[in-house]
């Protein structure tokens, strides 16, 4: 595992015919780094979301992962990257409804580690930590919509990943369930995992430590001023970052 940063993103392009969908994004992401990636519906968020998880390849441009060139490898090489140092956690939580929490968690990590006792230990420790012990035996689809997301995230860790994506993970909860993936995504970054959420939601992007905004597939100037601008106040593409108040 690299000392370095968990993700380099130098001068992304994704093109849809002539169209950009992504023109020229570049991101620099430290363990224990969380960014909020803002912008209208259409502009590019998902998209990135995609480049940096190595599940799109871009037109051009480059992703580091943890010094790794993913494109510079094959399928195989790529997936087990993917398995072993990103969690993905998405707007619906893509449980398998016949399942049970602790397996829905456990899977991932069975699959890496082929080890199935040592995966459910691993996710009856994420379920505890996350306060849903007692709904470990749930079935997937019996969960509420709050505490799906949060097997979600759990599922996400389960390989202890050195980044997380989240593509508008709280789009479909209520206030409640919100502040509950939220204080998860908390802890998640304080224990030194990196975290990128894609949102529309103010009130998740005012929890990460900096928000990049995107506007027709560009990394640009937020449409307000900074709070507290990050050293220097740009990334390494000259993009505008925003870094909040640690609550």
């Amino acid at each position: 595992m690299s000392s370095g940063p968990v993700l380099v993103a130098n001068g992304l392009v994704r093109l849809r015919g002539d169209k950009a969908i992504i023109a020229g994004a570049s991101l620099t992401l430290e363990p224990g780094d969380s960014v909020a990636i803002m912008g209208p519906s259409g502009c590019g968020k998902t998209t990135l979301l995609h480049l940096l998880g190595i599940l799109d390849r871009p037109s051009a441009g480059t992703v580091f992962v943890e010094g790794v060139d993913p494109w510079s490898t094959g399928r195989d090489a790529r997936a087990a990257l993917r398995l072993r140092r990103i969690g993905f956690v998405f707007q619906q939580s893509n449980l398998m409804p016949f399942l049970s929490a602790r397996d829905n968690v456990s899977l991932p990590a069975w699959r890496l580690r082929g080890d199935r006792r040592e995966a459910l230990a691993r996710a009856d420790i994420l379920l505890e930590r996350f306060g849903l012990g007692a709904r470990s035996r749930a079935p997937g689809g019996e969960l509420s919509l709050g505490e799906a997301q949060r097997v979600a995230t759990a599922r996400a860790l389960v390989n202890r990943p050195a980044l997380i994506l989240a593509d508008e993970p709280t789009g479909s909860l209520d206030s409640s369930a919100t502040e509950a993936v939220l204080n998860s995504f908390d802890e998640i970054v304080r224990e030194g995992t990196t975290l990128v959420v894609a949102t529309h939601d103010a009130r998740v992007a005012s929890r990460m430590h900096q928000i990049v905004h995107m506007h027709d597939g560009a990394i640009g100037a937020a449409p307000e001023p900074p709070t507290e601008p990050l050293m220097g106040g740009t990334n390494a593409a000259g993009s505008a970052l925003v870094r909040r108040p640690t609550p």
